[in-house]
C-alpha cells in the first residue's frame, strides 16, 4: 500500500474582473487528504474533518476526480481517502476546488505522477462540474498551480500562471450565510451589455498588464467587475458601503470572492490587510452576522504533499 498526505490551498476566483478565467492560491488556508491506493478497484471516502459533507460518495467531489485519473491513465486501484482537514462548503474560497485540487494531485502522486499539470488541473474540474453544474478552474487551477493563474481558454484548456510582483496580501473574511455557486450563477443574465463588457475587457488586460509590469496601482483599479458583481452583491449586506470604507483604509482592491458570499481585499503590505480585515470583521458583526477570517498572503505555492 502506498500513502501520501495532501494540502491543496484555499483560492479566490474571478479577481473582479476575471469572471471564471483568473483566480490566485492562498497562503496557510486549505484542505488537507489522506490518500492511499492497495490492490483492488474501488473508491472509498472518509470524513474526520469535523465539516458536514455529503455521505453519498456519488455527491462528494473527490469521486469524479479519482474516476477522471483513472480514465486518462488506465489505472485501477483500491483508493482511500480520509479528510482530514476542510475548508467550509459555501465559504466563497474554494471548498469544492480545494478538494478535487488535493484529490487530483494525490492520486497523480500515488501512480508516480504520469499526468501533467494541466492534465491534474483537468482531474480537479470534475469536482468542480459536480459541484457548481460546469467546467471551470478559476479556483482548481491555482489550487492546483499556486500563484495567480490566468484560464486563457478552455476548448483546449489553456493556462497561464502571471507573476505576483512584490508582497501580496489578502484579507477575506466568510460571513456564516451559505450562497452555492449554482444559486450565484443562476441569477446572472443570459446576455451581457456591450459597454459593460467593453469595460471588462478593459479591467483584464489592465490587470494582466499590472501584475508584469509590477504597476500595483494598475492592478488594484483594473480589479473591478462590470458583469457578475451589480447581480450578486445583492447576497452581502452593505456591500458598497464596506467596499469604500476598505479602499480608503489602503487596500487596492475589495472584491466579491467567487460567487461569495465571502469577501477579500487585496493589499500590497501586511498591515493594510490587516487593517482591511478589522473592517470586514466590524462590518458583520455590527449586522449581527458571525464570520470566520483570515489574512493571509497570496501563495506561490500549489497543492503538495505534506507530513502530518
Amino acid at each position: 500500500m502506498k500513502k501520501v498526505n495532501v494540502f491543496a490551498p484555499a483560492s479566490i476566483a474571478n479577481l473582479g474582473c476575471g469572471f471564471d478565467i483568473m483566480g490566485l492560491a492562498l497562503d496557510e488556508v486549505g484542505d488537507v487528504l489522506e490518500m492511499s491506493v492497495r490492490d483492488g478497484d474501488g473508491l472509498t471516502i472518509v470524513n474526520r474533518s469535523g465539516v458536514p459533507l455529503p455521505e453519498d460518495p456519488e455527491q462528494n467531489v473527490i469521486t469524479p476526480v479519482i474516476r477522471k485519473f483513472m480514465e486518462l491513465t488506465g489505472n485501477r486501484a483500491q483508493v482511500d481517502v480520509v479528510i482530514r482537514e476542510k475548508i467550509f462548503p459555501g465559504s466563497g474560497i474554494g471548498s469544492s476546488s480545494a478538494s478535487s485540487a488535493a484529490a487530483a494531485f494525490g492520486i497523480n502522486e500515488l501512480f508516480g505522477a504520469p499526468l501533467s499539470e494541466e492534465e491534474v488541473v483537468l482531474c480537479a474540474m470534475e469536482g468542480e462540474n459536480l459541484a457548481s453544474g460546469g467546467y471551470h478552474a478559476d479556483n482548481a487551477a491555482p489550487a492546483v498551480m499556486g500563484g495567480i493563474v490566468l484560464i486563457r481558454g478552455y476548448e483546449p484548456l489553456d493556462l497561464i500562471k502571471l507573476p505576483v510582483p512584490g508582497d501580496f496580501y489578502c484579507a477575506v473574511l466568510h460571513p456564516h450565510l451559505v450562497v452555492s455557486t449554482k444559486e450565484a450563477r443562476s441569477i446572472l443574465p443570459p446576455k451581457v451589455d456591450m459597454h459593460a463588457a467593453v469595460a471588462q475587457w478593459g479591467n483584464v488586460g489592465g490587470l494582466v498588464a499590472g501584475l508584469y509590469s509590477g504597476n500595483i496601482g494598475l492592478v488594484g483599479r483594473s480589479m473591478r467587475d462590470a458583469i457578475a458583481e451589480p447581480y450578486r452583491k445583492g447576497f452581502i449586506p452593505g456591500f458598497d458601503e464596506l467596499r469604500e470604507k476598505v479602499l480608503q483604509s489602503g487596500s487596492l482592491a475589495m472584491n466579491i470572492a467567487g460567487s461569495g458570499p465571502s469577501v477579500f481585499a487585496l493589499a500590497d503590505r501586511r498591515e493594510k490587510a490587516r487593517k482591511a480585515g478589522e473592517i470586514f470583521e466590524q462590518h458583520f458583526a455590527a449586522r449581527g452576522i458571525d464570520y470566520h477570517s483570515y489574512v493571509v498572503k497570496v501563495s506561490n505555492r500549489g497543492a503538495r504533499l505534506i507530513a502530518y
